[in-house]
């Protein structure tokens, strides 16, 4: 995934279809979520009537602009990453009109399905997407919103749920209701989408294979990165959109230069013998990090936390993501790597790395697997879709046809 410019084709939530599920899957499987009453793969003019391809502006007259917050599949620290902004949160909410925030006000929402489409000003959607339910989610904020905003590492990359991309949705089943230390389920029972009980139905939303980014399900007009976000850049972002001075669409909001840069450690010429981890060593605080040989991801890692890790004696974990001009994070970083490593035959090669990364993927792609050319393990046969389950879908754990039905249009 490209950070800056227009969307790629992985944008393209229509692109997914290749990989839907050609079986059945049960109709109104997702009542909370009304799993699939939008079109996947569209994205009308009208969803921004008054925006400008460079930008918007807020909408005229006196009502104010209507703003939006919600959260999918992360932990939760983008919400709270909002209040960081202090005092200031009572100017948000001076400007803006906020018609829905799950995790801070009741709203339902049928609420949010009745207003026209465009009629959300801004939209900070944190969290991938894994389930029908936050599929659904990001359809509907996208198609009433003028401005989406990728919000957080999660919506940008994956982040750490989008490791869970290394197994199957029946693996992680497997182990969250069955194999782990504090759980009893002798009869090895899992959630399931639809359930007959004596009362009538219950409805879960569908859990997909694969977690996908927000811009793999939906257009994102602009990415606001980290983990979470710094309250500096909230708010900076939220003065551009209340001034209309957004840059093109497609953006990663903040600087492009890389954490090395905003880093006050002193480098010098990085000749590596041996890796070491945070637990093995006690880095001095004056010398780069990784010219003490630990792996420090400033390197390729955008700016715009001010290296606060490396500030207080702890490398860079990359959550920012990739710079500009970077397809692959962890690929970036390993040729980083590569280019220091002071070693002459493949034996000390394969003896620095085996010692000092015995976790390449956690390493490397620990917030951007989901984002990255890697994107998840192969799925296997009977999970894979009609692309053979390379990565690039969710296999056959989608809905089948191109919506499915809404349960209800008042649920929620």
């Amino acid at each position: 995934m490209s950070t800056t410019g227009s969307h790629s084709a992985s944008a393209n939530p229509a692109a997914h279809a290749a990989t839907a599920n050609p079986g059945p899957h049960p109709a109104g499987s997702n009542p909370a979520a009304h799993a699939a009453g939008a079109n996947p793969g569209a994205h009308s003019a009208s969803a921004n009537p008054a925006t400008k391809p460079d930008g918007a502006s807020p909408p005229g007259g006196s009502a104010k602009p209507k703003m939006a917050l919600y959260w999918a599949a992360s932990c939760g620290g983008c919400e709270i990453a909002v209040l960081a902004i202090n005092e200031k949160i009572l100017d948000v909410a001076a400007a803006f009109d906020i018609v829905f925030w799950p995790c801070v006000m009741d709203g339902k929402v049928r609420d949010v399905e009745r207003l026209p489409d465009g009629a959300i000003e801004l939209c900070l959607f944190n969290g991938g997407i894994r389930t029908s339910e936050q599929e659904y989610m990001a359809q509907l904020l996208r198609r009433k919103s003028k401005i989406l905003v990728a919000f957080g590492s999660c919506a940008h990359e994956g982040c750490i749920p989008g490791l869970a991309n290394l197994s199957s949705r029946e693996e992680i089943f497997r182990t969250v209701y069955e194999e782990s230390p504090s759980t009893e389920n002798p009869a090895g029972v899992h959630p399931q989408a639809q359930t007959h009980v004596p009362e009538g139905e219950l409805l879960l939303p569908y859990f997909y294979d694969t977690l996908r980014t927000l811009d793999q399900t939906v257009p994102v007009d602009y990415y606001l990165p980290g983990c979470p976000p710094e309250a500096e850049n909230i708010w900076k972002m939220v003065e551009a959109v209340l001034a209309g001075k957004l840059p093109p669409r497609g953006t990663v909001l903040g600087p492009t230069s890389t954490v090395c840069d905003e880093c006050p450690r002193k480098r010098q010429e990085k000749k590596i013998r041996q890796f070491q981890r945070t637990w093995q060593t006690v880095p001095d605080e004056e010398n780069c990090l990784l010219e003490q040989g630990i792996i420090c991801c400033g390197i390729a890692t955008r700016a715009g936390c001010g290296a606060l890790c490396p500030r207080v004696n702890s490398p860079c974990i990359g959550c920012h993501g990739p710079n500009v001009g970077v397809a692959d994070f962890g690929a970036r970083m390993m040729s980083g790597l590569a280019s220091v490593l002071d070693a002459n035959t493949p034996e000390e090669i394969e003896r620095i790395l085996s010692e000092g990364v015995p976790d390449p993927v956690g390493m490397f792609y620990r917030f951007s697997l989901a984002a990255s050319l890697l994107r998840r393990s192969r799925l296997g046969k009977k999970a894979a879709g009609p692309d053979g389950g390379n990565g690039g879908g969710n296999g056959a754990d989608r809905p089948s046809g191109s919506t499915a039905q809404k349960v209800s249009a008042t649920s929620g």
